[in-house]
């Protein structure tokens, strides 16, 4: 028994002792695998970095595994269950171009643009957090098998005994701490299987490449004869900008957009987090309430700075996405109209409704994300949406409330942000 993820990848490390020294990289599997492989590379001081594999399920019962397919690999079958369901590898098309698409998408997710490490000749070390069937590490040790590296070893915590078996034939080592029996499901061999997060494989992969530093600056950006105070980060090799617009009575300081901001930063992204107010006008509207609700200026606001990152020497090449929360989400979508360099919209919480006549002139794909606690806020979000004409997606994040306090629940905005943007962007 486990008793997390990371001390599965201690215990599993310490059987691997042995590369400590060689040319190692450690490549895990993508979500689960990733902290146990972190721990791994830690203590044999040795490259990490991810391969993403997708299962491939049945035409009618998506949940029933038939198949895997890995990033640069062919499909890979199961063909006893394939004769079970009557089943040929040609009534798999379908799901095998949408899952190689998926694929693709996730690969930029955690890689952005840096291609899968050299593997000729060096020993690779292909981690997960658990076999049951195997068919995905298969599709994933058969691809990287055809990458020439100089010996492939497989290494998990728990592992079916057969399992553990049979896909010895698809590497040069199989290491497993343990293979119990009976054996139900990997996590019944954890005290703590708790999802990993996408913000939690993005933050291993940014401390494993130095490239991932991110540079902050603090920035005034003209409006008019006025200037807005901002917070500028780029990590290096920055994919795209996302600008957030802060709800009501927030600034460029809520915690909240700067936790979200982080982890964008992770996943490759330039984030400038702008007051849409000036100091001035931030006390007069405390006695007026009225500034920070007039969206047309507020979008004029957004629209200024996206112009201002466009006459930047280092980001005017870059897209740009918008994240809106609560009332900075309407500011997003109508400024999302006068910008065609504007790539992507990711509301939290938000009012879209506020964007009136505006909602149905947007082409940016929107993502709209709600607390599944914020009922009248569902409802215009889905109001909104079925106004919407670009492609739009409504994600409900289960229990949370309007300002995502909950524990997990910010996490979870962030991931689909990160996602959203990914795919985007």
């Amino acid at each position: 028994m486990f008793a997390d993820r990371r001390d599965a990848g201690r215990q599993l490390a310490e059987r691997l002792q042995e590369h400590r020294g060689e040319d190692t990289l450690v490549l895990a599997l993508p979500r689960g695998g990733v902290p146990v492989a972190a721990e791994v590379a830690r203590a044999l001081d040795a490259q990490l970095d991810v391969i993403v594999a997708r299962k491939l399920g049945a035409p009618d019962r998506p949940e029933l595994g038939v198949g895997a397919i890995a990033e640069g690999g062919d499909p890979l079958f199961d063909q006893r269950t394939l004769a079970m369901l009557g089943l040929d590898p040609g009534d798999l098309d379908p799901t095998v171009e949408a899952e190689r698409a998926e694929l693709d998408r996730r690969v930029r997710h955690y890689r952005g643009n840096r291609d899968l490490p050299d593997l000729q000749g060096r020993t690779v070390i292909l981690v997960d957090d658990g076999l049951a069937t195997g068919v995905t590490a298969r599709a994933a040790l058969q691809a990287l098998r055809e990458r020439k590296p100089g010996r492939l070893v497989l290494a998990v915590p728990v592992s079916a005994a057969e399992t553990a078996r049979h896909i010895r034939e698809e590497a040069d080592d199989v290491v497993v701490v343990g293979t119990p029996e009976p054996f139900f499901a990997v996590g019944q061999w954890y005290r703590d299987f708790a999802q990993t997060s996408d913000a939690e494989v993005l933050a291993e992969l940014a401390d494993a490449h130095p490239t991932g530093r991110v540079s902050v600056e603090a920035v005034r950006i003209p409006v008019g004869r006025q200037q807005l105070d901002g917070d500028l980060s780029v990590p290096a090799d920055a994919r795209g900008t996302v600008v957030f617009a802060h709800g009501s009575g927030s600034s460029r300081h809520s915690p909240r957009n700067r936790q979200v901001a982080r982890v964008l930063q992770d996943a490759g992204f330039a984030t400038l987090l702008m007051d849409l107010l000036t100091t001035e006008e931030e006390q007069l509207d405390a006695r007026t309430r009225e500034l920070r609700f007039d969206i047309g200026l507020l979008a004029e606001r957004l629209v200024a700075a996206t112009d201002w990152l466009a006459g930047s020497e280092d980001l005017a090449a870059l897209p740009v996405g918008y994240f809106g929360a609560s009332t900075g989400a309407a500011c997003a979508l109508v400024a999302a109209t006068e910008r065609p360099q504007v790539r992507a919209v990711v509301s939290r919480g938000g009012r879209p409704d506020l964007a009136g006549a505006a909602i149905p002139r947007v082409q940016a794909p929107t993502l709209l994300i709600v607390g599944g606690a914020d009922v009248p806020v569902i409802g215009m979000n889905r109001d909104a949406m079925a106004q919407m004409t670009a492609e739009t997606s409504l994600e409900i994040v289960d229990g949370a409330g309007h300002l995502f306090s909950e524990p997990g629940a910010l996490e979870q905005v962030a991931d689909l942000a990160a996602y959203w943007f990914s795919r985007h962007l």
